[in-house]
């Protein structure tokens, strides 16, 4: 007897290998509050200006280099790792060690008496993830069959947010109890970060248990080697060394980027992918500060940014991968980013009502809600900006450009809002969303926004 369709379409997600992914989302998710709105509560409550928190941004700029890195990571094997568990294993396990005792580390600096050393183990910790991110998304794509991509999708998803909601909710409640506990107060948070740490078997247990993909090839591939012996072919005077590496440099960096560069409006393309989101990554990276500063509880804080944050973020997400199938992804880039926009104005009467719990419940859920639709649309655009032979290359770079705005420019968040005050500041993060709207439009002109609306993915950014 032929089971019902909706049964068939539900079976997949009890498949070993998309729980696999599953618990490889949690990984991947567990380390970037970490390094941002859990650290961020650390260094408020350890008496951290606001511009220096602010500057903290940076901390996150491995995630924007991370393609710069990528190739090696998939080209090349490590000594024992390798060999024992395969390429994708042998890696992903080597840049969760890396990640755990990137962790520890951190846990034993003072950012009241040392900031420096902080904010070097923070960077150490973002490079780790960004390299474990790397690993992982390619073990996820090799791992499963054409047609659980869709169910792999939502599952690392799904993982994705609650490695989020760990790290960020439970860290903050983690640190609560730990402060019950009557732990000394400078040795609260240095607990925690053990504490996440250890979490990060989750994953290492997760890849231990699997096997490896097997290794992938394509026709392209096979196209862009031919062309590399071309090209080596008109330059004998090379020795055998040096024409391996040109081979090799070609292939995984050269060709992504001359593809991507054939579009006519590339520049303002990159420019607009930095900065469609920068009015969020300002607001983001003060939040934390501004919750605490205003008067509201850890536990507060935990409940409502991060638990009823996260949901409506999920919410958002599929809202606005609706949209984007409905209108299209150029009306929903506009739509959203508006909305994006908007919503920064409750944070604003928010910071002139002081800790009123109702108006933070109603910032939160449309701030989340909205992002989320404005990270549904934006996945989408970028996904259909990639060529499908250099998919996961061009993907890797455009959605480092992502990163830019969400790190480098927000650096100056805290001294934005010790110039202007909170209420200010949440003003002058709205009018930082204007920019991408008015590229957004010169591109609706050319050829750079498609009209048709692709599958969306995962959204990896926050």
């Amino acid at each position: 007897m032929t089971s019902h369709p909706w049964l068939r379409a539900l079976a997949v997600y009890a498949d070993r290998r998309v729980l696999t992914v599953l618990f490889l989302g949690f990984s991947s998710g567990l380390p970037l509050l970490l390094t941002a709105g859990t650290l961020n509560a650390w260094l408020t409550e350890s008496g951290v200006s606001r511009t220096a928190i602010g500057l903290f941004a940076a901390v996150s700029a491995p995630y924007a280099f991370k393609f710069a890195w990528a190739p090696l990571i998939d080209r090349l094997s490590l000594p024992v790792l390798t060999p024992l568990l395969g390429r994708r294993r042998g890696w992903a396990v080597f840049t969760q060690l890396c990640l755990a005792g990137a962790l520890v580390f951190l846990s034993t600096t003072s950012p009241a008496t040392d900031l420096w050393w902080t904010a070097l183990a923070a960077v150490i910790v973002s490079f780790c993830a960004a390299s474990q991110d790397i690993v992982i998304d390619a073990y996820r794509i090799e791992l499963l069959d054409r047609d659980q991509q869709g169910a792999g999708a939502a599952a690392i998803t799904a993982g994705y947010r609650v490695g989020i909601i760990v790290a960020g909710a439970g860290g903050l409640a983690l640190a609560s109890f730990v402060e019950g506990l009557g732990v000394p107060k400078g040795e609260v948070w240095p607990t925690v970060y053990l504490c996440m740490a250890a979490f990060v078997g989750v994953g290492m247990a997760t890849v231990l248990l699997s096997r490896e993909p097997a290794a992938a090839s394509s026709p392209e591939a096979a196209r862009l080697e031919v062309e590399a012996a071309e090209w080596l072919a008109r330059r004998p005077h090379l020795g055998p060394k040096a024409a391996a590496v040109a081979t090799w440099f070609y292939g995984a960096v050269v060709a992504p980027f001359r593809q991507f560069m054939t579009r006519s409006q590339w520049p303002l393309i990159l420019l607009f992918i930095a900065t469609y989101k920068l009015g969020d990554a300002y607001l983001n990276q003060m939040a934390m500060t501004f919750y605490l500063q205003t008067g509201f509880t850890r536990t507060q804080v935990a409940g409502i940014t991060q638990l009823f944050g996260m949901l409506t973020s999920i919410g958002g997400v599929i809202a606005g991968g609706v949209f984007v199938a409905r209108f299209g992804i150029l009306r929903a880039l506009m739509v959203c980013g508006v909305l994006q926009m908007a919503t920064n104005l409750v944070y604003a009467l928010l910071a002139e009502a002081g800790a009123d719990l109702t108006l933070l419940t109603i910032a939160i859920g449309m701030d989340n809600f909205t992002g989320g639709m404005g990270t549904a649309a934006l996945v989408a655009y970028l996904s259909s900006l990639c060529d499908a032979a250099y998919t996961a290359t061009q993907y890797a770079l455009l959605s480092s450009f992502i990163a830019v705005g969400r790190d480098f420019l927000s650096s100056g968040s805290g001294w934005l809002a010790d110039q202007l005050g909170w209420t200010g500041f949440f003003l002058a993060s709205m009018a930082l969303a204007l920019p991408a709207l008015t590229i957004l439009l010169i591109l609706s002109r050319g050829d750079a926004v498609p009209r048709a609306a692709p599958p969306v993915p995962r959204p990896d950014t926050p």
